[in-house]
């Protein structure tokens, strides 16, 4: 495996970043089977069945992390390594804050959807297709992802999201509501820096119903969307409203209500692994070109 810490100074941001990139590089050879032994190889050792060949390309996953975290956690506390070679997938994992919009605190919607992509697909072998790109989230970050999806329909072939219970959501009432509360306002004042005043919030920007509404009525390739909540958690209700609200709009939409699971990584791991390995569309090969 590859796995890369990458950090520079963002545009969009105005500040280093960092973010991590894992690739499926263990099946890979620089030279063809048949020369295994002749190039001095253990002939007991397990043989590598492909080749690296100038211009393949890697499907890629975007991974969000979850509320108070870094871009480090999701590979630290899950195996991502392993699960992204199984499915021959590259993953990257971007640092992000503010619920990953564009407010005063920074662009972050803007890095995410524009300027990290290209950074990617061009010093990476990220194919740049949108059916090669795919994105998913654990709790803070699986709104993340989903509002990535519904906003940028264009970038993605589907968005799993595991628990997400905080930012961005098809419920604008739910919105306005936890905005203007008091323990959001004492406890989580980031809210109001990237979502505004709750009088403001519906049909703003990050005001995902109308604009999932649009895409639908103008036919917009829509970005499928898989979201899976544990039958124990306490969000469970956010989350089902977000898959109502989905359904109601004719937008694709799967639902996973996993009995017994809480809003833990037993949970997001769980879900992570099952997404790469079967729940996300992916190819699970090289491609060559």
């Amino acid at each position: 495996m590859a796995l890369i810490q990458y950090n520079y100074k963002s545009q969009s941001i105005s500040r280093n970043v960092p973010f991590t990139v894992i690739l499926p590089t263990d099946d890979l050879s620089f030279f063809k089977p048949e020369e295994f032994e002749a190039r001095g190889q253990n002939p007991i050792g397990r043989r590598k069945t492909y080749v690296y060949e100038p211009g393949m390309k890697f499907q890629t996953v975007y991974v969000m992390h979850g509320g108070g975290e870094d871009q480090s956690v999701s590979a630290r506390y899950v195996a991502l390594e392993r699960y992204a070679q199984a499915n021959k997938v590259m993953l990257v994992c971007p640092d992000f804050q503010f619920f990953g919009t564009d407010c005063a605190g920074g662009n972050y919607f803007t890095y995410l959807t524009e300027e990290l992509p290209r950074i990617i697909q061009t010093i990476f072998p990220s194919s740049p297709k949108r059916e090669d790109n795919f994105i998913m989230g654990y709790a803070m970050g699986a709104n993340v992802a989903l509002g990535m999806a519904v906003l940028r329909p264009d970038l993605y072939r589907s968005c799993l999201d595991i628990s997400g219970g905080i930012g961005m959501t098809l419920v604008t009432q739910t919105m306005v509501e936890e905005m203007a509360s008091d323990h959001f306002r004492k406890f989580m004042p980031s809210y109001q820096v990237a979502f505004g005043e709750p009088e403001n919030f519906p049909g703003s920007r990050w005001d995902l119903y109308p604009a999932a509404k649009k895409n639908k009525e103008e036919g917009v390739e829509l970005t499928d969307v898989i979201i899976a909540c544990g039958s124990k958690e306490f969000i469970r209700k956010r989350v089902e409203g977000d898959v109502a609200a989905l359904q109601e709009l004719g937008h694709p939409v799967t639902y996973i209500c996993a009995e017994g699971y809480d809003h833990d990584w037993i949970m997001w791991e769980k879900y992570m692994k099952e997404g790469l390995d079967e729940l996300l569309p992916l190819k699970r090969h090289y491609l060559y070109p």
